[in-house]
């Protein structure tokens, strides 16, 4: 019993120095991200280029097509939104998780922070712990701004659950995202082939469009699509103010497979980092 009170403190003792590490990541991360204005601001016009896009293409959309949401019919924009938001979500958080790790190998900090007494998976959480705080944020302040611009209705009390599924889905994309990095170690510039499975996805997810327009066997693969789960979750207490009750269903689909992701994607990369260790190939690039 004595040997296993000194181990617990022990573990609680190396779990916190690992934790701590966290905010020297997040301090660089946001000192790097500050430095580059211009790629800050050039993110979100590209983001408000693309909404005003989409609002003059739903000038041209039979309102009829839509669906409802709490008995009342969304209007093109409101519907394309959340689409945005969430989509562009899918792809910067996938896009910066997966070339974190990529990017510590090019400016070969990558070795030198596998040989510090830290361990593997506090530099994978490290590598992205701003983007994981950033990217959120910047989902919700982008459909705050949206709404505020074009007079959209987004119903306050749906604000929360549709952070929850959000918060819920992240594992999801993490779970991509450092697969992607582990495919990326391994075969360098091989990580387009996850650019193009999340184009299908998102294409099957009914961010733009109703799934009701895709063929039968589309929409039943779209049923299967966790991104078009997200996307629905957020929509059903955003635009149809169904609350809590709304998200339910999607919360228990979501959060399984986001832990089954995380889980994979983990194995994927510890797998990757100890092939290219073995072959002493971690510094090639």
């Amino acid at each position: 019993m004595s040997a296993l009170g000194h181990a617990a403190p022990g573990r609680i003792g190396l779990l916190r120095e690992e934790l701590a590490k966290l905010s020297a990541f997040l301090r660089r991360d946001l000192l790097i991200a500050w430095s580059y204005r211009l790629a800050f601001v050039s993110e979100w016009s590209g983001l408000a280029l693309q909404a005003v896009m989409f609002y003059f293409v739903g000038r041209l959309v039979d309102p009829s097509v839509l669906p409802t949401y709490g008995g009342s019919q969304a209007t093109y924009m409101e519907f394309v939104a959340v689409g945005i938001a969430m989509s562009a979500f899918v792809q910067l958080a996938l896009s910066r998780v997966g070339t974190g790790l990529r990017a510590e190998q090019v400016q070969g900090t990558l070795e030198s922070l596998l040989m510090t007494p830290t361990s593997p998976s506090t530099i994978q959480l490290g590598t992205v712990f701003y983007d994981l705080l950033y990217i959120p944020l910047r989902t919700a302040v982008f459909l705050v701004l949206t709404a505020l611009a074009f007079g959209l209705h987004f119903d306050s009390g749906g604000f929360l659950p549709a952070l929850t599924v959000l918060l819920a889905f992240i594992p999801f994309v993490w779970g991509l995202g450092v697969a992607n990095a582990g495919f990326i170690l391994t075969f360098r510039r091989g990580g387009g082939i996850s650019g193009l499975v999340v184009t299908l996805l998102t294409l099957f997810s009914g961010a733009f469009f109703p799934l009701e327009l895709l063929p039968q066997w589309g929409q039943h693969a779209a049923r299967l699509n966790p991104i078009a789960i997200a996307i629905e979750g957020m929509r059903e207490p955003l635009l149809g103010g169904s609350g809590w009750d709304g998200v339910a269903g999607e919360l228990l689909v979501l959060v399984p497979l986001s832990a089954l992701s995380l889980a994979i994607g983990l194995l994927a990369f510890r797998a990757a980092l100890r092939r290219e260790k073995r072959r002493g190939s971690l510094g090639l690039y």
